[in-house]
């Protein structure tokens, strides 16, 4: 058994947030390796913006303005640099980047690299060549997220409805994807639905900070109800699980800044056909003409979008290879292989 300290300083969270509320990918990630190394029979002790110290599954979570261990087998700093000496004698530091790393060109962070040279873990191999290659660290290694349980072990099912979803940020191509929507792909499906699963909710103070530009997005979806456009609450991801195996396609543009998107890795997993653009890491979610379509300009996203909305033959292929191909990593296959780092 292995001591294994684990610090974020970012959104207040902690491991019963996501069971009843919408979570982001960081700190849904954060928890489920907490709870995976927890599983494995380590000790782990969890610090966040978390209100007071408790047990939950395993792990012990605690607010991260108190003090800190001196020492642990393993202590993986999340996203922030002042985390990443806060517990000095770890025989391992981890630095875990989840957003695009050139950020961490910043004086402050290479001053911290520099002092404690981490293992800088990436979750994907996009996102690992935005880590600049000369910054100071031990190792950078790619560990991709794992995938909760619930979304891995989905049968086959019948062709649903002609049924889109959105389950992302509304900034993140929304604006651009309902303009597809009214113009090439609901005048072609004229009884097809586009589901939208969104809000600011999901991403605590950052989420709040871009509320203003996120509601103009959703305000527009809510007015093109006549459209076919249903705007929706975000998901706690039990519901979420129903939600997306009720949807015929994912549709989404994607990020340049998203380096992994559980999004459209969740609904492939489920079994959801998904039409995406080569943005980002959506090229590392979604098999070209197996699994989805990654379109490279609007006219080939309408088509597909079109296609897997109306032709149940192809839509029952690429059901059945996502199922069969994008099932991911447990988050057990994940632990193993943080695990591995302290050998």
């Amino acid at each position: 058994m292995a001591d294994v300290v684990m610090a974020d300083d970012g959104v207040v969270f902690d491991g019963r947030t996501g069971e009843s509320s919408p979570l982001g990918g960081a700190e849904a990630a954060f928890v489920s390796l907490a709870e995976a190394l927890a599983e494995r029979g380590h000790r782990v002790r969890a610090f966040t913006n978390c209100a007071a110290s408790f047990t939950h599954k395993g792990v012990a979570w605690a607010p991260v303005s108190q003090a800190m261990p001196d020492t642990a087998d393993l202590y993986i700093a999340n996203r922030g640099d002042r985390l990443i000496g806060r517990v000095p004698n770890a025989c391992t530091h981890v630095f875990w980047v989840h957003n695009p790393g050139a950020y961490l060109k910043k004086l402050r962070y290479v001053r911290a690299l520099w002092r404690w040279r981490p293992v800088v873990v990436a979750i994907g191999d996009y996102a690992g060549r935005t880590v600049p290659r000369w910054l100071p660290k031990r190792a950078l290694v790619v560990i991709p997220y794992g995938l909760a349980d619930a979304f891995r072990h989905a049968t086959e099912r019948p062709a649903p409805p002609p049924v889109a979803i959105f389950t992302s940020n509304p900034l993140r191509g929304l604006d651009w994807l309902l303009d597809i929507w009214i113009d090439l792909i609901q005048p072609m499906v004229p009884k097809a639905e586009l589901r939208i699963y969104a809000g600011p909710a999901v991403y605590g103070a950052a989420g709040a900070k871009h509320a203003e530009a996120m509601a103009r997005v959703l305000d527009r979806a809510a007015a093109l109800a006549d459209q076919g456009v249903r705007r929706l609450a975000p998901l706690p991801r039990a519901a979420l699980v129903e939600a997306l195996q009720q949807a015929r396609v994912m549709l989404y543009r994607g990020d340049a800044n998203e380096t992994y998107c559980a999004a459209v890795a969740e609904a492939q997993a489920l079994g959801v056909p998904a039409v995406v653009t080569p943005l980002g890491s959506l090229p590392e979610r979604v098999k070209d003409g197996v699994t989805g379509v990654i379109a490279r300009d609007d006219a080939a996203f309408a088509a597909a979008a079109v296609r897997l909305l109306t032709d149940d033959d192809e839509w029952r292929r690429m059901h059945t290879a996502a199922l069969a191909q994008q099932r991911g990593l447990s988050w057990r296959d994940v632990a193993i292989r943080f695990e591995d780092l302290m050998q």
